[in-house]
């Protein structure tokens, strides 16, 4: 797997504090944590994938070190990339495990 360790062991820790049961899962090249079936996070390589509600895409990728989920080629719907600059402290990658949350929810309200 082509993943950062040491931000995946970062993501296991954060989750510790969340009350929802998250499942682990090989995808795009990386891993990938779920809550019910549904994507919120995870690390490809160095950087940090994040499911984001469409709604807050526009919002979201105006901040500093976060891009487009561009994995296929071309940016994909509800995806982004967040740099290591931009989960340095713990409190940004709850920040970013929440949003990813959120997604989860909202899509599993949606069904």
């Amino acid at each position: 797997m082509d993943y950062n360790e040491d931000l995946t062991r970062r993501i296991r820790t954060a989750l510790k504090i969340f009350p929802e049961i998250f499942e682990e899962k090989k995808m795009f090249g990386g891993l990938a944590f779920l809550y019910k079936g549904k994507m919120t996070v995870g690390p490809i390589k160095a950087r940090l994938m994040v499911r984001v509600r469409d709604t807050k895409m526009a919002s979201e990728l105006a901040k500093p070190f976060v891009a487009p989920m561009d994995f296929t080629g071309r940016p994909m719907k509800e995806f982004i990339y967040v740099l290591p600059e931009g989960y340095r402290s713990e409190e940004q990658l709850h920040y970013w495990i929440t949003l990813g949350l959120e997604h989860a929810k909202h899509k599993l309200n949606e069904s």
